[in-house]
Parts: C-alpha cells; sequence; structure tokens
C-alpha cells in the first residue's frame, strides 16, 4: 500500500507540473539557469562516458564477432547500440546522477531553511518557480545530451575501430550511415526528454518532500537518485517496446 500510495503521490505531482507549464507568470531566468546547468554544464561527463562506451563497445563487438567470423558487422552493432539504447541510457543516468541530485538538494535545502516558505509569503507559488523551469529545461536540454551522446559513441567506435581494429576509415562511416534508420534516431530523442523529464520530476519531488535537517536533506537526495535511476530503466523498457516491439 505505501508504494501504491507513492506512485499516487508522484503521479498527482507530475499531473500539477505539466499543468503549471502551460498558465502563467512563467520565471524565464530561472528557467535559463537551469538550462545551463542541465545542458551546458553536464556535457563533458556525457561525453566522455559516451565516447569511452562506444569505443569499449567496439572491441566486444570485435571480440565477440570473431568468433564467428563476423568481425565486420562492428561499425553497424556500435551504431544501432548507442543510438537506440546506450546513448539514451547512459545520459539518462548521468543526469540522474548528476542533475537529480543536485536539484533535490537544492530544494530542500530551501525547504529546510524556510526559502520555500518565504515564496509563499511573496505569493510566489513554489511549484511554478522551482519545479516548471528545471522540468522545461530537461525536456529541451536532455534530448540534446542525448544526441550528442550518440554523435560521440559512435565516433568512440570509429577511432577504436579504425585506429585499433583495423577498419578503413571511409567504409566504417559507410556502414554506420546506411546502418541507421530514422527510427533510430527519433527513439532516441523521445527518450531523452522521457528521461530528463523523470530526473527532474524526482529531485524536483523529493526536493518538496523532504524532512527536516540535515538527515532530511541526505535521504532526500539519495531517494531521489534511486527512483530517477529505476524510473528510467524501466521507461527505457517500455519506450524500446513501444517503438520497436513489431
Amino acid at each position: 500500500m505505501m508504494f501504491l500510495a507513492a506512485i499516487g503521490r508522484v503521479a498527482i505531482f507530475a499531473g500539477q507540473t505539466i499543468g503549471h507549464m502551460f498558465r502563467p507568470p512563467f520565471y524565464f531566468k530561472e528557467f535559463g539557469h537551469a538550462l545551463l546547468t542541465i545542458g551546458y554544464f553536464s556535457l563533458p561527463v556525457v561525453g566522455l562516458t559516451a565516447f569511452f562506451t562506444g569505443g569499449a563497445l567496439a572491441l566486444q563487438i570485435y571480440a565477440g564477432g570473431a568468433r564467428f567470423n563476423a568481425e565486420a558487422v562492428v561499425p553497424q552493432i556500435v551504431a544501432i547500440g548507442m543510438v537506440r539504447e546506450l546513448g539514451p541510457v547512459l545520459v539518462g543516468l548521468m543526469i540522474a546522477a548528476r542533475v537529480t541530485s543536485s536539484i533535490a538538494a537544492e530544494i530542500a535545502t530551501m525547504k529546510v531553511t524556510e526559502q520555500i516558505d518565504a515564496l509563499v509569503t511573496l505569493s510566489t507559488h513554489p511549484m511554478k518557480y522551482l519545479t516548471v523551469p528545471r522540468v522545461l529545461a530537461a525536456l529541451v536540454a536532455v534530448p540534446i545530451l542525448v544526441g550528442v551522446g550518440d554523435i560521440i559513441g559512435v565516433m568512440g567506435g570509429f577511432i577504436v575501430g579504425t585506429g585499433r581494429l583495423g577498419f578503413n576509415a571511409a567504409v566504417y562511416l559507410q556502414n554506420t550511415v546506411d546502418f541507421i534508420e530514422a527510427l533510430d534516431i527519433v527513439s532516441s530523442l523521445a527518450k531523452g526528454a522521457a528521461f530528463g523529464f523523470i530526473a527532474a520530476l524526482m529531485g524536483c519531488f523529493y526536493g518538496m518532500n523532504s524532512g527536516r535537517g540535515a538527515m532530511g536533506v541526505g535521504r532526500a537526495t539519495k531517494a531521489s537518485v534511486v527512483a530517477a535511476a529505476v524510473m528510467i530503466l524501466a521507461a527505457n523498457y517500455l519506450l524500446t517496446e513501444l517503438f520497436f516491439s513489431a
């Protein structure tokens, strides 16, 4: 029953957040700050994660394919693996680790120090000022990060494939371009938007509902990251089923 009650609270919070997105006032300064924090400042960790994952994926596929004389499939499998699955999921988990924890800790600290109560006193709706800008920024920034991560991951596989495994550069790139379809790209960006929404929403939800004191802030931060990571992995399966079940 506690699990179902928690799902209900998250669903109500999500519905309220979506409802407030379309009603003024709009806090563009907060949105811009959140966009910079979630998007631009996440580029280094996303790029490094995607690059090394793409390189390791190329090595593993080559080693596995060598058992069946199928080494030539490395470019195609790296491309589809990064674009369809690894790119969106890894970016989503990195955002959960970096952004969700930051949002939860920031809002929970504001609650502990009664800054949220001060917003209410000043006739400022806390959800519109704190939650909506961050969720909207994540909806915009994370798909872009996923696209960048996909490209860097494929290039990581390309560098390892041509520099370490002996593939011809032109043939590798041609195989990659020929194998990726429009649906792969659309699904990747759609997953990025969904994962960004989940990551920001969980940070705001647990921050708004944190307990008092330093222990409450710590618990809210930990719970937000765990919930975001689990929900991202579950959403990944559902979206994969939606796009590729046929």
